[in-house]
């Protein structure tokens, strides 16, 4: 048994969103999807996860409203999945995991993937919370106002 909270009942839009896409597998299929991924078998071969973790993460994504089904697009009987507006919207987490992840988890000059603007091929620019006026918003500059 377990003593964790049901996410409807969580105030802290953080945990709800961990609790839904935070673990491993979840994450890397969105990022997957986002490589233009969206056929079971290709998702298993990129991840190398267990077919019925898979499984579970993928109908988990659906009813989340994070990627639809469609039939194949080369017309066999296969499903695709593909990612929703919802699902699109994850982009600014997704990027901002892989540029801290380049800033801190990789040696200089170590191979890496790059995530590059397709019209310019130029590295995406790091993203940075900005303040109202503008300005870089550092962490000292901002609260979580919780409800009472």
């Amino acid at each position: 048994m377990t003593n964790r909270k049901n996410p409807s009942d969580e105030t802290c839009p953080v945990a709800r969103t961990v609790d839904l896409v935070g673990d491993r597998w979840s994450l890397l299929i969105v990022r997957d999807a986002f490589d233009g991924m969206r056929r079971f078998s290709d998702f298993q071969r990129s991840l190398e996860v267990a077919r019925n973790i898979l499984s579970d993460r993928l109908r988990r994504l659906v009813e989340a409203g994070i990627l639809a089904t469609q039939p194949a697009s080369d017309g066999s009987a296969y499903q695709e999945y593909v990612l929703t507006a919802k699902g699109e919207s994850l982009f600014p987490i997704v990027l901002a995991l892989r540029q801290w992840g380049e800033r801190y988890l990789f040696a200089r000059g170590e191979r890496r993937s790059q995530m590059v603007e397709k019209r310019t091929g130029k590295p995406v620019p790091v993203m940075m919370p900005r303040a109202s006026d503008g300005g870089v918003l550092s962490p000292d500059e901002a609260e979580v106002q919780k409800p009472r």
